[in-house]
């Protein structure tokens, strides 16, 4: 899935709900599928008493994935070429995420014509969890 500089215009958004009522469950999958085993997302104790979290909470990879779909959703994996974000806030279990993705420009390079995007997740309260930017190859 490949979009051409046709298809897409400056300003479009798309919008998704990446996860509602994220559980527990999901962020020790993760925890075992990237090997970041850090107590601070596993272990309700440690969290709470020796660093003085209210709990647990997501892993920032895991939100910034998450927040990646609405990307690739919209424009497909093989045309992502940079992706950044900037961690706001901690993602909770209980927390309801949605994805913001806005084109910004478009422009013409030498290797082919790119778009450039921002994206803003924000959680159930509409605070931003992570902000970000990407860049995308279009088709002539």
């Amino acid at each position: 899935m490949s979009l051409s500089v046709d298809e897409i215009k400056v300003g479009e958004t798309r919008e998704g709900v990446l996860v509602e009522d994220l559980k527990r469950t999901r962020i020790v999958q993760y925890a075992g599928a990237s090997g970041d085993f850090n107590p601070l997302h596993t272990d309700e104790k440690f969290a709470i008493e020796a660093a003085g979290y209210p709990g647990v909470f997501s892993h920032g990879m895991l939100t910034m994935g998450m927040s990646g779909r609405v990307l690739t959703d919209w424009v497909g994996i093989e045309s992502l070429l940079r992706f950044g974000v900037r961690f706001k806030a901690q993602v909770w279990p209980g927390d309801t995420l949605t994805a913001t993705a806005t084109v910004e420009s478009i422009e013409d390079t030498p290797t082919g014509p790119v778009a450039h995007f921002s994206l803003r997740t924000v959680n159930q309260d509409g605070a931003e969890v992570v902000t970000g930017t990407a860049t995308v190859r279009l088709e002539p």
